[in-house]
């Protein structure tokens, strides 16, 4: 109580010059000099221009390695505010604030948000993952948790998808990474497996020929590994013929869907008759009806 007054009392002293270090020491909590205000700032300045020579190193460091750019940001961002805070704690040990209590406060918060933000750290925590992983980078073709698409960014809490139809779909990265990721674009290549049918009385190597003569005429179509063409079942109205053709990921459904046209155009060419299921009705004569 008597500090509490001599705050106040020397507040009302607005006529006469104020001695700063008293006035200091008489706010009753940090117990505050000049002295110890000075060295704080000085200590903040000083840290602040090392913070500053520590990142420029930690940025060349970093970009020599083959982080990825958002990862780079996020240890960035980590290590300056690691540094900051250790800054302020000295320079709260130096006005008297008791670093052992502020330490405990802080962990006491840190807990509570991170209850309340369980989730958002947890996205978090998958975005390290995956960068630090690497399933897949930017630009990549990749199907995961029944979505596919092209890979447009990688944040630290969501991946970004553009879908075929030009949709963008964000999902958690704590769902991605705990989810089966297939990436098609990884080889650069890509296989495509198609199947046709062909009428029993078309000789097998006429429609191989046909399948041969369709696959040849697309350029993109690669030579190693090389296309097969198989005989795969015997179906009740024709005969299945497996194909097997490897193309470059960008080039995958443009040659999917023109090899669909160029066996049409071949089996036409070769005189192969593409049947389809179909029921055959016969009619007979009830021999009692015939009879009147």
């Amino acid at each position: 109580m008597g500090k509490d007054k001599s705050w106040h009392a020397q507040i009302r002293k607005r006529g006469n010059l104020l001695d700063i270090n008293e006035l200091l020491k008489s706010i009753p909590v940090l117990n505050l000099s000049l002295g110890a205000l000075i060295r704080a700032a000085v200590i903040v300045a000083v840290g602040g221009i090392i913070i500053r020579i520590l990142m420029k190193f930690i940025d060349r460091m970093l970009e020599r390695s083959k982080a990825l750019v958002s990862l780079r940001g996020y240890i960035r961002s980590v290590i300056r505010i690691g540094l900051w805070f250790l800054v302020i704690l000295i320079a709260a040990e130096e006005i008297g604030i008791p670093t052992t209590s502020l330490i405990a406060l802080l962990s006491v918060a840190g807990l509570a948000v991170s209850l309340a933000l369980q989730n958002t750290l947890s996205n978090l925590a998958g975005g390290i993952t995956l960068l630090v992983t690497k399933p897949f980078q930017v630009g990549d073709y990749v199907e995961a948790d029944g979505v596919g698409g092209t890979i447009s960014a990688i944040d630290l809490a969501y991946t970004t998808f553009v879908t075929v139809d030009n949709k963008e779909i964000f999902i958690p990265n704590s769902q991605l990474s705990a989810t089966k990721i297939v990436n098609f674009t990884a080889t650069g290549k890509r296989r495509a497996e198609l199947t046709f049918t062909a009428s029993y009385d078309a000789p097998t190597q006429t429609v191989k020929q046909a399948l041969r003569e369709a696959i040849d005429a697309i350029p993109q179509i690669l030579t190693d590994p090389e296309p097969v063409i198989w005989l795969s079942e015997y179906q009740s109205s024709s005969i299945q013929y497996l194909v097997r053709v490897w193309a470059p990921t960008d080039d995958y459904w443009n040659v999917y869907y023109t090899l669909m046209e160029e066996v049409r155009e071949s089996f036409g060419r070769h005189g192969v008759e593409m049947t389809y299921d179909h029921l055959n009705v016969h009619l007979v004569e009830d021999c009692r009806t015939s009879g009147q």
